[in-house]
């Protein structure tokens, strides 16, 4: 009887060795370097695109056994009566727990509970507390001091506060609002105190967190993210100790949260990674090392105003990462958080993608699925090797706590952010929907309440999204639109035969209208013809579409065609290349090209028109 243990369906196929993978893939680029294909990430880090399989990993140890991870479901209703009915009703419908968001709290996106003990004991009436069920605090400055207050009174003591996260952050506080009340030196001592008497009273939760959202909200890379939830999780290690705590019994007290995002498998690295770096930092503590809990939420610098719904995909990936990379605990954001307060409907998206990937795709009955991959397990090395060189540096030079009140740590992610920030531009980080498949007809989603759109910050570590630069270019469109009934357009100078023009003039219509900038046109023209169809469009702006052989024949007369009717600006799609002179010489004015800086391109349509953007 063949052993049940034994897989035979690779019996009949010899082996494949990396030589004949790379064989393949040599055959494919025809004659491209290899090179091309490897990936570097914000922190220099490269990915091979060919990885060999690690037959000496072992699996990082993330929850046990087959254990879930706890879903929880994010209120932030301001309203605290509201709030209540929704916890409740996400608690009857799957999730594990809830993410109370206070209003100036790290997760605060527009919206967060009231800052007192009225809007905490009206949110969370009726909750069972003997039941067990996770609760996890997002909290202000001034939260902290209320909760405080209440913890003092014995709140969530009938279970010891097993399942209570409280999450006690002053240096997250401090990274974000760029100043403190006083330094950390003064500071710590009153920290840890808070936080030894809750202990000694009996609490067996989770007093103080480590938010690497922080970083990852204001455009920093993953190592830095790591390095920051590090530093700042040994700064409270340290501070408890100096109040007396065993090290054994302050490790307990912190937990981490990593904001998860749509790049797959840098985000199950990042998780692996923290795991083994925070059992670094115990073993140096002369602590045996056991699994850190670390608490996952969907990246707010992803979320989209526009085309919402592609949200939804990306949150979807981001929590399949999380859940692989060994999350605790996850908050997926519901799809319209951008837009303004989620509605019911987007609150229950955002809990059943969650329980899909959980209860169905079984996501959780492996233990760290990722380990002995090649590309996974060399990606988590390297971001452990770079988490850790920034570690050293920022603690040889005092502290995380030092490096903030410096400024150099948040210089640091400031650059990753501007890097990040032209990657976007370009598209060469696409965000669909918007940077790419734009939709300017699309039905807009339904929030509670809505939020305003808000001009994008680089001071500090304040939180930005990718998509706001081109949101801004849509929402001057709908504005124009509104006011005058059209939209800024772009006539599409089709050359040639369909396909000769088809692919470039696709190309021109997604790239115009990622601004916002509606297209008109596309069909075949004769030369002659253009000036007249140009005028008949009754668009300002020309865009010549077609492939290299029509250009070198037509580009140039029609270019001159199109000049002579009046165009104000004309483009080209394509890269001009040893045509660039005689083009411009005719009257192109600009080209359109994958990985030509799409931003300021559509942003000078709008100065040319005299329309404001913010």
């Amino acid at each position: 009887m063949t052993d049940p243990d034994t897989l035979l369906l690779a019996a009949d196929f010899p082996p494949a060795t990396r030589q004949e993978w790379r064989k393949l893939v040599e055959q494919v680029l025809k004659g491209a370097p290899f090179e091309r294909l490897i990936s570097t990430t914000y922190d220099g880090l490269s990915i091979e695109p060919l990885a060999q399989r690690r037959t000496d990993a072992r699996p990082v140890a993330v929850r046990p056994g087959a254990a879930a991870w706890e879903v929880l479901a994010r209120i932030d209703h301001p309203d605290p009566a509201l709030g209540n009915e929704i916890a409740l009703r996400e608690l009857s419908n799957g999730a594990s727990g809830f993410a109370l968001v206070f209003a100036g709290a790290v997760g605060d996106y527009g919206f967060g509970l009231p800052a007192s003990e009225e809007a905490l004991g009206r949110v969370l009436e009726g909750f069972d507390f003997d039941a067990g069920a996770p609760l996890e605090f997002d909290i202000s400055p001034h939260a902290a001091a209320v909760i405080d207050a209440m913890l003092a009174k014995g709140f969530a003591l009938p279970q010891r506060g097993a399942g209570l996260r409280v999450a006690h952050d002053p240096i997250g506080a401090m990274a974000i609002s760029a100043s403190a009340a006083r330094p950390w030196n003064e500071e710590a001592p009153h920290f840890a105190r808070r936080l030894a008497a809750v202990a000694r009273d009996g609490f067996r939760g989770k007093l103080a967190v480590a938010d690497g959202r922080i970083i990852h909200n204001a455009g920093g890379s993953e190592a830095q993210e790591l390095t920051f939830v590090l530093s700042v999780a040994l700064t409270y290690l340290r501070a408890l100790e100096a109040e007396g705590v065993a090290l054994d019994a302050a490790r307990r007290m912190i937990f981490f949260r990593l904001s998860a995002d749509a790049d797959q498998f840098l985000t199950i690295a990042k998780f692996r990674a923290l795991r083994k770096l925070w059992a670094r930092v115990e073993d140096a503590c002369e602590l045996a090392p056991e699994p850190a809990f670390v608490s996952a939420e969907t990246a707010w610098r992803m979320m989209a105003r526009r085309d919402p719904h592609a949200n939804i995909l990306r949150a979807t990936i981001a929590a399949f990462a999380a859940a692989l990379g060994g999350a605790d605990a996850l908050t997926v954001l519901p799809f319209t958080a951008a837009l303004g307060l989620p509605d019911r409907f987007a609150r229950r998206i955002a809990r059943n993608t969650q329980l899909v990937l959980l209860e169905e795709s079984h996501l959780a009955k492996v233990a760290d699925p990722a380990a002995g991959s090649g590309a996974v397990e060399d990606l988590t090395d390297q971001l452990c090797r770079a988490a850790w060189a920034l570690f050293r540096e920022i603690e040889a030079a005092g502290g995380i706590a030092s490096a903030l009140a410096s400024g150099s740590f948040q210089q640091k992610v400031a650059e990753a952010r501007t890097k990040r920030a032209a990657a976007t531009a370009r598209r060469q980080d696409a965000l669909t929907g918007v940077s790419i498949f734009p939709n300017l007809h699309e039905t807009e989603a339904k929030v509670d309440l809505s939020a305003p759109q808000r001009r994008p910050s680089a001071d500090g570590l304040r939180p930005v999204r990718l998509a706001e630069p081109f949101e801004a270019l849509r929402e001057a469109s709908d504005r124009l639109l509104a006011t005058t009934g059209a939209r800024p357009r772009v006539f599409l100078a089709t050359l040639g035969a369909q396909a000769e023009f088809t692919a470039r003039a696709t190309f021109a219509k997604n790239f115009f209208e990622v601004g916002g900038i509606e297209t008109v046109g596309g069909d075949s023209v004769d030369l002659p013809a253009l000036p007249a169809a140009f005028k008949a469009a009754g668009a300002a702006l020309a865009c010549l579409c077609s492939s290299d052989k029509v250009y070198e024949k037509e580009g140039a007369a029609a270019a001159q065609a199109l000049k002579a009717a009046g165009t104000r600006h004309i483009y080209l799609a394509g890269r001009p290349r040893e045509q660039e002179a005689a083009l411009k010489a005719a009257g192109v004015q600009s080209f359109i090209y994958e990985g030509c800086d799409a931003l300021a391109t559509l942003t000078s349509v709008y100065d040319m028109l005299g329309v404001e953007i913010w």
